[in-house]
C-alpha cells in the first residue's frame, strides 16, 4: 500500500465587489498612487462594505464556490478549518458557524490564528489530519475582513490591506502528490511590531481604548519588512535545499502577498524566473489569511498535475514558513 499524502483537490474563492483604488485613498490620507505602487505593488483592494457582514460571510462565499465547482456534497466534509486574524466575534468560532451555513453538518470545525501565516499553518494542520488516515475530506478556508481592524486615517496601514477569502479541499492521495515537506517557524520577538493593543485579555475594551484608537492594527513597517524579507526567503531556500530542488525544478512560487518587494526578494533567493512567481497583490492588496488560496484560485487553470510548488508566508507574532507541494489535478 502506498503512503497516504494530503493533496489539494479543489479550490474556491470570493472577493467583495467594492474596489478601493489608490486614487480613492489619495482623497482619504496623505499618499499617492505612485508612492503606494512603487513601495508595495498594490493598485487596488476589495472591501466588504455591507453592514452586519463579517469574515464568515467571506468564508461562506468562498466555500460555496468550491462546493459548486467540485460538485461536492457538504455532508461528506469531515473537518472545516477557518484560518483568520479577524474572527466574527470572540469565543464563538467563525469556522463552526461557517460549517453549519454551508451544510457541512457532519464536520467538526475550529479557527486557526497565526496572522498572515494562518493559511500556511492551516495547510500543515489539514494535511496532518488527512495523513493520519482518520479523515478523508478537510476544507481549509483562509478569510479576513481586514477593513474591520484598519484605521483609515493611518496611511502606514490603510494602503496595504484588503478583504477576501479562499478555500481548498484536502483529500488523500496515493500517487505521491500533495504536501511533501514543510518548514514552519515563529519568534515572539515580533509581538510588539505588528499588533492590535486592545480588545484582548491584557487590555480589554473600554471607552479609553476606543478613544485612543487601540483596536486597529499597528505596524512598525521597516522592522516587519526587514524580518519578512530575510525569514521568508531563508525558509524557502532551505526547503529547496533539503529536497534537492533547484530553481529549474520549481514550477511556481505561491507567496504571501504582503509586499511585492518581499516576494521579489524571496524569488531572487530561490533563483526563480519571473514567470514562475504568481502575483495578484496589485488587485487585492494584503488579504492576510486569504492571499495563498486567492492565488491558487486566480491561477488554477495554469496549474498542472505534478507541478512543483513552493508556498511561503510571513506574519505578525512573528510567524513564518514554507511548504513544498506537488499539485494533484488539471482543472
Amino acid at each position: 500500500m502506498n503512503k497516504i499524502s494530503a493533496a489539494i483537490t479543489a479550490v474556491g474563492a470570493y472577493v467583495p465587489d467594492y474596489v478601493l483604488t489608490n486614487k480613492i485613498l489619495e482623497t482619504m490620507v496623505d499618499t499617492n498612487d505612485e508612492w503606494i505602487t512603487s513601495r508595495t505593488g498594490i493598485k487596488e483592494r476589495r472591501i466588504l462594505k455591507e453592514e452586519g457582514k463579517g469574515t464568515s460571510f467571506l468564508a461562506i462565499q468562498a466555500a460555496n464556490d468550491l462546493l459548486k465547482k467540485a460538485k461536492l456534497d457538504p455532508l461528506e466534509i469531515d473537518l472545516v478549518i477557518v484560518a483568520t486574524a479577524t474572527p466574527d466575534m470572540p469565543v464563538a468560532s467563525t469556522a463552526v458557524y461557517t460549517a453549519t451555513q454551508i451544510g457541512a453538518t457532519n464536520a467538526f470545525a475550529y479557527d486557526l490564528t497565526a496572522a498572515c501565516s494562518s493559511f500556511l499553518y492551516g495547510m500543515s494542520t489539514a494535511s496532518s489530519y488527512i495523513e493520519s488516515g482518520r479523515y478523508k475530506k478537510v476544507l481549509l478556508i483562509g478569510a479576513d475582513k481586514m477593513s474591520s481592524i484598519i484605521d483609515y486615517t493611518d496611511r502606514a496601514t490603510c494602503i496595504i490591506f484588503g478583504d477576501g477569502a479562499g478555500a481548498v479541499l484536502f483529500e488523500p492521495n496515493q500517487e505521491g502528490l500533495g504536501l511533501q515537506d514543510e518548514i514552519l517557524r515563529s519568534d515572539g520577538v515580533g509581538r510588539e511590531f505588528l499588533k492590535i493593543d486592545a480588545g484582548g485579555s491584557i487590555l480589554p475594551a473600554s471607552h479609553e481604548t476606543i478613544n485612543n484608537k487601540q483596536h486597529t492594527v499597528f505596524q512598525d513597517g521597516k522592522t516587519v519588512f526587514k524580518y519578512a524579507v530575510s525569514n521568508m526567503a531563508d525558509v524557502s531556500d532551505k526547503i529547496m535545499t533539503r529536497n534537492n530542488l533547484t530553481g529549474d525544478d520549481v514550477d511556481y512560487l505561491i507567496a504571501h502577498q504582503a509586499n511585492k518587494r518581499i516576494i521579489d526578494a524571496t524569488a531572487k533567493r530561490m533563483k526563480l524566473d519571473e514567470d514562475k512567481v504568481l502575483i495578484n497583490i496589485h488587485r487585492y492588496g494584503n488579504t492576510t489569511s486569504a492571499t495563498l488560496p486567492l492565488l491558487m484560485s486566480d491561477y488554477e487553470n495554469q496549474l498542472k498535475k505534478g507541478d512543483t510548488i513552493i508556498f511561503a508566508a510571513f506574519g505578525g507574532g512573528f510567524t513564518w514558513g514554507s511548504i513544498y507541494l506537488k499539485w494533484a489535478y488539471n482543472s
